[in-house]
């Protein structure tokens, strides 16, 4: 065997077993599917909060209530309501991804992947939180 094709070898295997380290984000389960089902049910309540500056993706990958006076008071409990929903659900969700890789450990950084990726897939309008504070994407 040449040494070239030992390095290729070699980088294939470290390849491998980066993939390996950084799990599989797109595993499921009967828990992940019920999760997403749950969101993707809820998501149709929150997109015009997201819209109109109501509700805002966190860093940290949860949802916050960014600006309660884009809702009218006596909506503002059931608000409260969506965004706890949404968090309970996305913490699950990170758990249950973290445990079906095997690594129950892993919630906090697939927490944080999610949230990038969720902040960078955030449509323009939407508020966003960073270390810099909220912005406008």
């Amino acid at each position: 065997m040449t040494s070239q094709w030992k390095a290729v070898l070699a980088a294939v295997a470290l390849s491998a077993t980066l993939a390996q380290a950084q799990g599989n984000l797109e595993v499921n389960t009967p828990a992940i599917s019920a999760v997403k089902s749950s969101m993707a049910q809820r998501h149709v309540q929150l997109a015009p909060l997201y819209t109109s500056g109501a509700v805002g993706l966190k860093a940290d990958g949860s949802l916050a209530i960014h600006d309660a006076n884009a809702v009218p008071l006596a909506q503002r409990g059931k608000l409260n309501a969506l965004v706890a929903a949404e968090n309970g659900d996305r913490s699950t969700l990170y758990r249950e991804i973290a445990a079906a890789n095997g690594h129950p450990e892993w919630a906090d950084d697939i927490r944080r992947t999610f949230a990038q990726r969720w902040i960078d897939k955030a449509p323009a309008g939407w508020w966003v939180e960073s270390q810099g504070g909220w912005a406008r994407k």
